[in-house]
């Protein structure tokens, strides 16, 4: 093997070598880059979707969940309590649920839900955003047929988040978009594939 031969092989290798290295820091280079374009967790939980478990809920029990920063009601209603959605429909400042932009389609039926049993409702009452309290047991020598309570101003809305004539509140409590995963596990944020 000549001097030439041996110089060229070893430029050969320093080229491919420095090539190497180059292309390995580019990439330990760029991972950090490409993570620092990911959004945060903190704006992932403001607009992602929330997975719910529902699984351990019983009937009569609410859950309280976050999504973008709002209260949401998760309520696994009674029998009883379905009962009751339909004996004070003439008290009801929207009982049809008219007000479109209040629930997704799925959800604009006398229950407000896909599923009769569990309601999924923004506890934030429409009248100035105040939280409302949850009152379910009923009392026939006061009217109240149960549901939930605005104390700050006394806005009153029923078991399936409607509101009622006469209190400040003008609108039915919003339903946000979900679906069910599976029989245990509702997605609130995204309703593509609802059931």
């Amino acid at each position: 093997m000549t001097e030439d031969d041996l110089d060229r092989n070893r430029r050969h290798f320093l080229a491919v070598a420095t090539a190497v290295t180059g292309v390995a820091g580019a990439g330990l280079v760029a991972i950090p880059f490409i993570s620092s374009l990911k959004p945060s967790a903190r704006a992932q939980a403001l607009g992602a979707p929330v997975e719910v478990p529902i699984g351990s809920l019983q009937p009569g029990e609410m859950l309280r969940v976050l999504w973008r920063g709002r209260l949401v009601f998760v309520l696994r209603r009674t029998k009883e309590m379905l009962s009751l959605l339909g004996e004070h429909t003439d008290r009801l400042r929207d009982p049809n649920s008219e007000v479109e932009e209040q629930q997704p389609p799925y959800a604009a039926n006398s229950t407000r839900s896909i599923r009769p049993e569990y309601l999924i409702v923004e506890g934030s009452c429409t009248h100035l955003g105040c939280a409302p309290l949850q009152d379910f047991d009923v009392r026939p020598a006061e009217d109240w047929g149960g549901g939930f309570f605005c104390p700050c101003h006394g806005s009153k809305f029923d078991l399936a988040g409607r509101v009622l004539k006469g209190v400040p509140a003008p609108t039915n409590l919003r339903v946000p978009p979900y679906r069910f995963v599976r029989d245990d596990l509702i997605l609130i944020g995204q309703d593509t594939g609802a059931a």
